[in-house]
């Protein structure tokens, strides 16, 4: 496969990246596909995908777990990227960037994942309650201390930008340039599909004027774009999907559009070319640094996106994806 950089020429990785959390956390049925899960990772890595994307909170823990158990015996061939900075409660999530409690966690993600180093460790979130600075100092130790290679950091965007015209990611950027003047961002993660492109705004550039990787998350838009989900799809109450307003029965069906374009680009280059991966192409196609990393948790999945990796669109191709239909539908 391919090979991208990220952040530095040193650290590359296959062109499309593995996202573990749906393994066991967050969509229907996650706790009950263990061995197939591991399967799949183990599948990833033999197409060349070496990019397994983890994180302490999805479990919480037992993602890092079960990479963990492929890491044992193949830690050669993968570059693992874990985050910290959430903490999972009994009714909600809550941030933590306490410099103590951020070096207790890294020695907790290397046991879990069996490995006496990270390749890339992410800020999940920033802690209201700890300068940012704070945060990505305790980081940095970390690399210089031998247990993490390069950090990274994840996006959040805040909605509602069209009532004050600030872009979605504005905050992050001003997060990024802060942390920026105490340790070099490696890579930082958001979401980018051709069903949301917000990040194409001023958080891709940014990142491509620094040399900075991109990883583009649910560049699936969470299986929407496969085009395996229809209006009649029906989600387990565990699934994200059940509470998300893109993901009802009159929002999927408005958002048809959007897959259909998918699939006229897929038959112009051949049958066996589906929906997904012209999703994943169209995502490798906004720059060298950008790496896709789809989600998924069987091996038949994890083999079709590895195969995006070799799709090339052409300019008709990208011009009439950029002609879609914006999607319907609150984003959060």
């Amino acid at each position: 496969m391919e090979r991208r950089t990220i952040g530095a020429a040193t650290l590359e990785v296959g062109a499309v990246g593995l996202g573990c959390m749906p393994m066991n956390w967050a969509y229907s049925g996650s706790l009950q596909r263990g061995d197939e899960s591991l399967r799949a990772v183990h599948r990833a890595l033999d197409q060349g995908v070496t990019l397994l994307d983890t994180a302490d909170m999805y479990g919480p823990f037992t993602n890092e777990l079960l990479v963990g158990r492929v890491l044992k015996e193949r830690r050669t061939e993968a570059f693992v990227s874990t985050k910290v900075g959430l903490l999972v409660g009994e009714q909600h999530i809550v941030a933590n960037g306490r410099p103590g409690y951020v070096k207790r966690a890294c020695d907790a993600s290397l046991r879990r994942l069996q490995t006496d180093v990270i390749d890339l460790y992410q800020l999940h979130r920033a802690d209201p309650e700890v300068p940012v600075e704070e945060t990505w100092g305790a980081m940095a130790e970390l690399v210089r201390a031998g247990k993490v290679r390069a950090l990274g950091l994840c996006a959040v965007g805040v909605r509602g930008r069209r009532r004050t015209g600030a872009r979605l990611y504005d905050g992050t950027l001003r997060q990024l340039e802060r942390v920026q003047q105490v340790f070099p961002v490696s890579a930082v993660e958001a979401e980018l599909s051709v069903w949301s492109t917000e990040a194409l705004d001023a958080l891709v550039p940014w990142c491509t004027a620094r040399g900075v990787g991109f990883l583009a998350a649910m560049p699936l838009g969470n299986g929407f774009l496969t085009g395996t989900l229809t209006p009649g799809s029906g989600f387990e109450p565990d699934d994200l999907r059940a509470r998300h307003p893109r993901f009802t029965a009159e929002m999927m069906a408005a958002n048809q559009p959007i897959v259909a374009g998918l699939r006229r680009v897929a038959r112009r280059h051949g049958a066996d070319v589906t929906p997904a991966q012209v999703a994943l192409a169209w995502v490798l196609a906004q720059g060298r640094h950008v790496v896709p990393v789809p989600g998924a948790k069987r091996e038949r999945w994890v083999t079709e996106n590895a195969r995006a990796a070799t799709l090339r669109l052409t300019p008709e191709d990208l011009t009439e994806l950029a002609e879609l239909p914006a999607a319907q539908g609150s984003w959060d």
